[in-house]
């Protein structure tokens, strides 16, 4: 079955990695300071310490510019973080995957990193209906069927459609919903579920005609066993990285910028803004003259999803050896405990990760871990039985709530536009330049388009 189809951008550039081998130790310090005026003409400050806030003080520095990068967390990554709470087991709690390694930036940064790499394989799986039962060969030709039907329903409906509507509608006007059997809409819930694992968003705000906007991906998926880490601790080897920095307001005239925080005032020559979409629609930081309209709006229409794990640590394996599972809910939980990924192949543990994306996956957030935990439970035991071991630990992230995200990554709401992207990507008076991922427009979503949109600004201002 179709699963996990990430964006990646073909013909992707790789930046000079040269400087990389001989960088000294990475700089983060927590430290009160303030910066004036004066010797602020050439400096670059950079908010955000996530990947493409790397990625842009990195070349930067290269370049020769003065670069302090404001990071508002007590640590370095963004949406990058790997927790080391299991000793010897690193695991992920935001991005995991190189999407597509072929011309992958981060797999040349993998590379230089020594980073182990697993590949993990879509079609390495197994399938469990609501029963707890295999799904067999006939019910996976139905599932493939109206996957099949939903595909060539929002193509058709791209092909012909003058105005926006959600991806749930299209789909269930397309397949007549109402006159299909309680089964039927069961296969194709789980379909939708698999688009809203895929690009975070709810299939009823998801935009039915910009949805899937981004460039095919190219190669395979990989994971590191080491965790993710090893690429942003790369990239932040000799920057000025100043933690615990929470940027509150960005301003700017022909002189420069000021950017105020809640440990001072810093001043530059220019500012590079790669806050996470969801903070930006907070209006946790206020920018002094006003952001141009095509950018506001921008801000305001795409979309901002979620996608949360939980990591379960059992005393033994007592699931299939396969890179993925899935389950088909019933139709009264629809979205709950989908997809999972069997991660004891990678990290050679008893680790099961269960994902849960959009609307179900946002409303867990305000549940307690053990309530979260349970309700893993109560589908691992529809698949394995009631005497399954009950799990020694577990991890679990609510990105939705994480007040610096926000939100997993960018989706294409309904009523927003590709070009929306490049409005959000759009410097402003030659003083302020913005990268992250929801500015990339044919890589959004993931680690490498994040990774670019860092270069890209930089480039902005080197240039």
């Amino acid at each position: 079955m179709h699963r996990r189809r990430f964006l990646q951008s073909a013909g992707l550039g790789l930046p000079s990695l040269a400087v990389l081998s001989s960088l000294s130790a990475c700089k983060v310090s927590a430290a009160d300071a303030n910066t004036s005026a004066s010797s602020a003409g050439e400096r670059v400050i950079v908010v955000g310490a996530g990947i493409s806030g790397l990625a842009a003080a990195r070349h930067l520095a290269e370049q020769g510019k003065d670069v302090v990068v404001l990071e508002a967390r007590n640590r370095i990554g963004g949406r990058i973080w790997t927790s080391e709470k299991w000793a010897g087991v690193p695991l992920d709690l935001g991005a995991s995957w190189i999407h597509g390694i072929d011309s992958n930036p981060i797999a040349a940064l993998a590379a230089k990193a020594k980073a182990r790499m697993v590949v993990t394989n879509p079609d390495s799986s197994t399938d469990y209906l609501a029963d707890g039962h295999e799904v067999d060969d006939a019910k996976a030709k139905a599932i493939e069927g109206w996957q099949s039907k939903m595909e060539d329903a929002l193509a058709s409906y791209q092909d012909d459609a003058d105005k926006d509507a959600s991806v749930r509608s299209v789909v269930e006007r397309a397949l007549h919903w109402s006159s299909l059997s309680d089964d039927d809409k069961t296969l194709i819930s789980f379909g939708l579920n698999d688009y809203e694992h895929e690009y975070s968003g709810s299939v009823g705000r998801m935009s039915a005609l910009h949805f899937d906007s981004g460039a095919d991906i190219k190669g395979k998926d990989v994971l590191f066993p080491g965790g993710y880490h090893q690429i942003t601790d790369l990239l932040a080897r000799g920057l000025s990285i100043r933690t615990g920095h929470v940027v509150k307001h960005i301003d700017w005239d022909t002189r420069g910028v000021t950017v105020g925080t809640n440990k001072g005032t810093f001043h530059a020559g220019h500012v590079v803004v790669t806050l996470p979409l969801g903070v930006l629609q907070s209006g946790a930081v206020t920018f002094g003259p006003d952001l141009p309209a095509s950018k506001r709006t921008a801000i305001d229409k795409l979309g901002m999803g979620v996608l949360n794990k939980c990591y379960l640590r059992f005393p033994k394996v007592f699931w299939p050896d396969t890179d993925w599972m899935t389950y088909v809910p019933e139709l009264d939980k629809y979205g709950q405990w989908e997809q999972w990924i069997n991660i004891t192949r990678p990290t050679g543990q008893p680790v099961l990760l269960g994902f849960n994306a959009a609307d179900f996956g946002r409303t867990m957030e305000v549940w307690s871990n053990t309530q979260i935990v349970d309700s893993a439970m109560g589908t691992l035991k529809t698949l394995f039985g009631s005497d399954i071991p009950t799990p020694l630990d577990h991890q679990i992230t609510r990105w939705a709530s994480d007040p610096y995200a926000q939100g997993s990554y960018s989706y294409d709401k309904i009523d927003s536009t590709p070009a929306m992207r490049d409005h959000l990507a759009a410097g402003v008076d030659g003083r302020v330049h913005f990268a992250g991922e929801a500015t990339h427009r044919d890589s959004y979503q993931t680690v490498h388009g994040a990774y670019l949109s860092g270069i890209r600004a930089s480039k902005e201002i080197a240039d």
